[in-house]
């Protein structure tokens, strides 16, 4: 058993008041619910539904199902195990109360509530509103039977029990799919498009820029050799004006013997002019005093001309030496100056050099500007241009990646799309189907004392041959015999859903199937049909309780008190 339901709980829900109602789902094999009009015996189908699906299972709006006295805590609890887990659902209105519990914790909630309820119906219970009301469910006032349903919701039901509407889904989703491959590959195309047009006006960008570089480049280059030819004028010159500084210096090597010897001259000079000096006192002396100024005696006159005579000898003597350092002295000062004005002159061209110098600097520096600059515009042209290039043609390359994945993607989907589509697999798994459907429907009308041959085809229209008619529809039975076919169709959905272990359950309702459509000997075969269905718990709503009551296991008796529906 797939999923087996155990017990269903609500209060306020319709006429049912602020006290839990509840039954438990997996306790007797068959069980008859009684009561009179407006006693509440099918509340049961909107709880169950409300709890599992969020909403009524009669045209009852959600809001509607609160009881309008209470009109607040509307609350259905349901317990079941689903594949070997055990589940408690918690739906309420007034205030809103959904939640899941497996194995007594609390399953994750969503942010939004429709996933939180995609989480129950896909994977714990597997089966949506539609199958739960074709497997579950039979003679409600509001209950559509298959052969009522259009053929698109046919189709649904058949391939939620087969098991195979994941194929419908994956077939959506393939489209969805499709299309965004479709999408893709126009972005990407118009990306492609667009990558190689920035290339190609890189790429003119690039020859552009490259001819400019190479001018700038050039330009730079020929400035740079105007220069360097003018540094080696310069450099030149300035090797001329060394060697001419070498040859005056040369000219000059005595310099420091000419002062030295200016420097004697002037001692010399000086010793003379002391000397005459003190010669020329001597004779002053002589000539003005008769008597020695220390003794204070006569001065003869032979001694005093004497010593006149010999001083002025004297003096001829330092006169001559005193011209003769005359004469030498000039010759060494023609010398020093003729020197110095050398020197003069060397010192001028050593400033020639020194601003040459700086001229070949500043030549040098601007020689080493125009090296950057050309290092500038290379580096420039790689850096921007080039890699610019390169960087798009990776894109382009891993654009043409996408392109190719795209197009082996979109002949898989393709492929997929075909497979995948109502005439493809689907269809393969509904023939090998179909048959085993109306062998079953078939089984159930004979046990139901109802023979006809019942056909449903490939596209879900059914064909029915009775003995000794022609062929009909369902629409041609009456009221009962329709009751049969629900009946037939209702247990081979159960049926299928068991061989496929899709949705299937242990829960089969009837609301009010004995009431109306079956005649005694209907009633008699289909009772004799559901007592002989194993691991079901099967819940009988009917009015006529005095007649059934003996041929159930179980019974609940559905009463008003106060107003409120309640199990008696």
């Amino acid at each position: 058993m797939s999923i087996q339901f155990k017990c269903v709980r609500w209060k306020n829900i319709l006429s049912t008041g602020n006290v839990f109602t509840e039954v438990k789902l997996d306790k007797s094999p068959n069980t008859l619910i009684v009561g009179s009009n407006g006693a509440g015996k099918s509340t049961i189908l909107d709880a169950l539904c409300f709890g599992l699906y969020g909403k009524s299972f009669r045209k009852v709006k959600k809001d509607q199902l609160i009881n309008t006295i209470n009109n607040r805590d509307a609350v259905v609890e349901i317990e079941f195990d689903s594949y070997g887990k055990s589940f408690k659902i918690i739906r309420g209105l007034k205030p809103n109360i959904f939640e899941i519990y497996q194995n007594g914790e609390l399953l994750n909630q969503p942010a939004a509530v429709k996933d939180y309820q995609e989480i129950l119906e896909r994977t714990i219970l597997r089966m949506n509103m539609k199958s739960f009301a074709q497997i579950v469910v039979l003679g409600s006032a509001s209950f559509v039977p298959f052969m009522q349903l259009s053929t698109a919701i046919r189709r649904e039901v058949i391939e939620d029990l087969l098991d195979i509407r994941v194929f419908s889904t994956m077939s959506t989703l393939l489209k969805a799919r499709i299309v965004e491959l479709r999408e893709t590959y126009l972005i990407n195309n118009k990306n492609i498009e667009s990558t190689q047009s920035l290339i190609s006006m890189q790429e003119l960008n690039r020859d552009r820029e490259t001819r400019d570089s190479n001018r700038v480049i050039e330009e730079c280059k020929e400035l740079q050799s105007t220069i360097n030819n003018r540094i080696a004028t310069i450099q030149q010159q300035v090797s001329d004006i060394d060697q001419e500084i070498d040859t005056l210096t040369e000219t000059i090597s005595d310099s420091d013997t000419i002062r030295t010897k200016l420097s004697d001259i002037d001692k010399i000079e000086s010793s003379l002019e002391k000397r005459l000096r003190g010669t020329k006192k001597v004779i002053a002396f002589y000539r003005d005093n008769d008597t020695c100024p220390t003794c204070i005696q006569p001065i003869g006159n032979s001694f005093r001309d004497n010593q006149i005579l010999e001083k002025n000898t004297v003096m001829v003597t330092l006169n001559e030496a005193m011209l003769t350092l005359s004469t030498q002295l000039n010759a060494v000062t023609d010398r020093l100056n003729e020197i110095t004005s050398i020197q003069n002159r060397i010192s001028i061209k050593q400033r020639n050099i020194s601003a040459l110098n700086a001229q070949i600097k500043t030549d040098q520096r601007e020689v080493a500007i125009l090296s950057d600059r050309i290092d500038e515009v290379s580096k420039k042209e790689i850096t921007e241009v080039v890699v610019m290039i390169d960087d798009l043609k990776q894109k382009l390359d891993g654009l043409n990646a996408i392109h190719e994945s795209t197009i082996r993607a979109r002949g898989v989907h393709d492929i997929g799309s075909v497979i995948l589509r109502d005439t493809g697999i689907k269809s393969r798994i509904i023939k090998q189907y179909i048959p085993v459907i109306n062998a079953l429907v078939n089984k159930y009308l004979a046990a139901m004392d109802f023979f006809v041959k019942f056909e449903l085809n490939e596209t879900f229209e059914e064909k029915i041959l009775s003995r000794h008619r022609d062929d009909f529809t369902y629409e041609s039975f009456s009221e009962g015999e329709k009751m049969r076919i629900d009946l037939a169709l209702l247990f081979t959905w159960r049926a299928v859903a068991r061989m496929k272990n899709s949705a299937n359950t242990n829960l089969l309702i009837l609301d009010e199937v004995f009431d109306a459509s079956l005649d005694t000997n209907g009633c008699d075969e289909f009772l004799k049909l559901i007592h002989s269905l194993d691991n079901t718990n099967v819940f009988v709503i009917s009015h006529k309780g005095d007649i059934l009551q003996d041929k159930f296991r179980a019974s609940i008796r559905f009463e008003k008190h106060h107003n409120f529906s309640r199990i008696a």
